[in-house]
């Protein structure tokens, strides 16, 4: 039932090829290799220079590198001579799918050009030098469609060799494709491959396989983010990538894994003569087929270590309180006053604030002394090993990358973010899954005109999916309707519009019936563009989408300037399939830093103490936690624990009365009987970032500390109805959590508070002592 928009990709390095088939390292870039391209910037230059006298049209631009100096005084509207050896420009019109948005037009003026000009400069250099790489490799034969196409900007791409261009030919095919760039690789090996290969596949080792298309036209509706297909009746390869100068690198790789596939063969039949001479017994494990019995896992054991360090933090605490009192008794004893009994009223108190500096005190001796050996297992909680894998040759669960964002950087933080993603993506569609990038984009309707186009590319572009709502205005002064965005931080509303968006597209294609037996991938398609029109149509402009917007089976939640493991889905949905009872599987994280500042290296060591306490906590046997990103959430479970909103009698997932939005969930989740559990078999492959100044600190703290009282005090003005302790709080103290886990949770919050009344217990005690002690 998925549509057809399919989205993934990675970037590969790798060595270059010599004549001989032996891998060498790729020489440095010398100046004559880019010598023959010299006098193509300097004519670009000179254009340019020119353009300032007199205007000069850019379609008449891209011409032969033979031309002479007169043509570049060549008024706009006249006839360019045809190209030769270089790139030619292609400005097809755009057969992609627009955005379902507002645009604005293009600017015009001068001002545009100089960045233009600069941009065709350089991919009219990039596709002449890829393409004599291509020529260098023997990777071209002299066929039809064997070549090399860059796209430029939005429908504007340039192609060498020039008969490219040919009715539904290479440079349509990767139009209707819509990558940044792609070339051909044809050679004796790959040709050997598709002549002898009846597959929809060709494997390319470590359980990775490539796509086998009929023809060149069906590029448009291949898996994209595996930025590769062989085409069966061309018997040549096809490489795409988001960056020009990694195609060779990408074609490489996948040749490599070729050869390496069939001498692993060759080696593998070795192997087996060599073991039928051998008197030993030699198992091996055989793909069984895949029933829910089979993939259930076992009853994982529950660890007790976690319950002893609470008990022996609780011992340790009644120690000090009773020294303390001890040396009170003493006193009163010598004076006969009992004012000082008044401690015994902070004492809860006190022992709240403490609590989690003895816990972490004799949890860092347990780790010293104690075992550590669980660190290495799978428990009921935590899984330090990664799972027995799903196998390949059948049907893989969907899964749905959900990634929130608002005001950051295009270029310098989405970006970044949507490649590690891709490259994610692309090996779990290699390995036969399919995934799809949702972003969640709530800033997008607060930007310029600008801004918001560049950002609606960059996702068409990318195959991305995602949901931009309105600004918030609840008085109405900027939209004809008002809107407000509930929250204090808004993540959680912006998550719960987003889903909004995609149920009500399901329910208008579930409301067309049973699909007949011809139903097509097409016919969804189309059904999927339908709804999303109806929708898009039904809000009035207020709600701004486009792509694949359906949620899988899973949802891996991520945040915007996070990275990603390359193979880390398929891990993911093995580990969920394997565990029903499972609602959400948090990973361990990593720092990623992009200063060497003092203060982030700082923040770097301190969040990575963090998350070994963690990691050795959960894996002793407390309850894993669940911070709202690095996770992969099982989409049916979120739906059980809905709640209808009184606010807008909308159905809704995410709480959006409290800033713990993380937390809430987690603790519906298991109120409904479902686990949360902790991974760490991926070591640092996850990545998060963190805060670069003292203040980005704070600001983190004070979000934090905000969320823990929320998620225990009501307002003060609500103290004399409602009580001091909400709702949420109540149900977590009366919930089926283990005792110790509940302390455990509870001394993390006082962290907050110890924090906070550092500074006023200090001050309050410098004046009790002043007013007090007796000379």
């Amino acid at each position: 039932h998925r549509s057809g928009f399919d989205c993934a990709g990675r970037c590969f390095s790798g060595t270059k090829r010599s004549k001989h088939g032996i891998s060498q390292h790729k020489p440095p870039f010398l100046l004559f290799q880019v010598a023959p391209y010299i006098p193509l910037l300097l004519r670009h230059l000179l254009s340019y220079i020119i353009s300032k006298e007199q205007p000069y049209d850019i379609l008449c631009f891209h011409q032969s590198s033979s031309m002479g100096l007169k043509t570049y005084f060549r008024k706009p509207g006249k006839d360019a001579q045809s190209p030769t050896e270089k790139g030619e420009d292609i400005s097809p019109t755009p057969t992609t799918p627009a955005c379902y948005t507002p645009r604005s037009r293009e600017s015009a003026g001068l001002e545009g050009i100089p960045m233009q000009r600069l941009n065709d400069a350089k991919c009219d250099v990039m596709v002449n030098h890829v393409w004599s790489e291509q020529a260098k490799l023997l990777w071209n034969i002299g066929n039809d469609d064997e070549g090399v196409v860059i796209k430029k900007s939005r429908g504007q791409y340039v192609c060498c060799p020039p008969d490219l261009r040919r009715p539904d030919g290479f440079l349509e095919a990767v139009q209707a494709l819509n990558v940044k760039s792609a070339m051909t690789v044809n050679t004796r090996v790959i040709n050997i491959l598709l002549q002898e290969s009846h597959f929809s596949f060709m494997p390319i080792g470590d359980d990775l396989r490539l796509q086998i298309l009929p023809d060149m036209s069906c590029l448009s509706r291949c898996a994209k983010h595996q930025f590769a297909a062989f085409i069966a009746d061309r018997r040549l390869l096809v490489v795409w990538d988001d960056q020009p100068e990694n195609l060779i690198a990408r074609a490489e790789k996948i040749e490599r894994g070729l050869m390496a596939m069939i001498w692993s063969s060759d080696t593998a039949d070795e192997t087996n003569e060599k073991s039928n001479k051998d008197s030993r017994v030699s198992i091996q494990e055989l793909d069984m087929p895949q029933s829910e019995e089979c993939l259930a896992e076992k009853p994982r054991r529950v660890v007790l270590l976690h319950s002893i360090t609470t008990g022996l933090t609780l011992c340790l605490i009644l120690v000090v309180l009773g020294a303390g009192y001890r040396k009170i008794v003493k006193e009163i004893a010598y004076d006969n006053s009992y004012t000082r009994l008044a401690l015994i009223a902070v004492a809860p108190v006190t022992t709240w604030l403490a609590f989690f500096f003895f816990q972490a005190l004799i949890s860092n001796i347990l780790q010293i002394f104690g075992p550590i050996s669980q660190v290495q297992e799978n428990t009921k909680y935590y899984s330090g090993l990664p799972p027995k894998r799903l196998s390949i040759n059948g049907p893989l669960p969907h899964v749905t990358i959900q990634c929130p964002v608002y005001k950051e950087g295009l270029q310098t933080v989405i970006a970044p973010t949507v490649y590690s993603i891709k490259a994610a993506i692309s090996t779990y569609e290699m390995q036969g899954g399919t995934a799809n990038i949702f972003i969640n984009d709530d800033g997008m309707q607060l930007l310029s005109a600008e801004e918001a186009r560049a950002r609606q590319d960059f996702y068409e572009e990318h195959s991305i999916g995602w949901v931009a709502r309105p600004r918030h205005d609840p008085k109405g002064e900027h939209n004809p309707v008002p809107f407000l965005r509930r929250g204090k931080f808004k993540k959680a509303s912006n998550m719960n519009y987003a889903l909004w968006v995609s149920n009500r597209i399901e329910d208008k294609i579930s409301a067309g019936g049973h699909r007949p037996d011809y139903w097509t991938q097409e016919d969804e398609v189309a059904s999927y563009v339908r709804a999303l029109e109806e929708v898009i149509e039904e809000d009035e402009g207020r709600t701004w989408a486009d792509g694949n917007i359906r949620m899988g089976d899973y949802v891996l939640l991520i945040d915007s300037d996070t990275r990603v493991p390359t193979d880390c889905l398929l891990d993911a949905v093995s580990e969920m399939t394997h565990s029903p009872q499972v609602a959400i599987i948090q990973y361990s994280s990593g720092v990623m830093n992009v200063t060497e500042s003092f203060f982030e290296n700082g923040i770097t060591f301190f969040t990575n103490l963090i998350y070994t306490q963690i990691k050795y906590g959960i894996a002793s046997g407390d309850v894993a936690p669940f911070v709202g990103h690095n996770a992969i959430l099982r989409w049916s479970a979120v739906q059980d624990i809905a709640y209808d909103c009184p606010d807008d009698s909308r159905e809704k997932y995410w709480s959006e009365s409290t800033v713990s939005e993380d937390f809430d969930i987690a603790l519906r989740l298991q109120s409904s009987g479902y686990l949360v559990r902790f991974a760490s078999y991926t070591g640092d492959g996850f990545k998060e970032g963190v805060s670069l100044t003292v203040y980005d600190e704070l600001a983190r703290w004070e979000k934090y500390a905000y969320g823990c009282s929320e998620l225990i005090f009501h307002p003060f003005r609500y103290w004399p109805t409602r009580g001091p302790f909400t709702k949420l709080f109540r149900t977590f103290v009366m919930s089926g959590m283990p005792l110790p886990s509940k302390l455990t949770i509870l001394s993390y919050i006082g962290t907050y508070y110890a924090i906070g009344s550092a500074w006023l217990f200090t001050l309050i005690n410098y004046f009790i002592v002043g007013w007090f002690n007796e000379p």
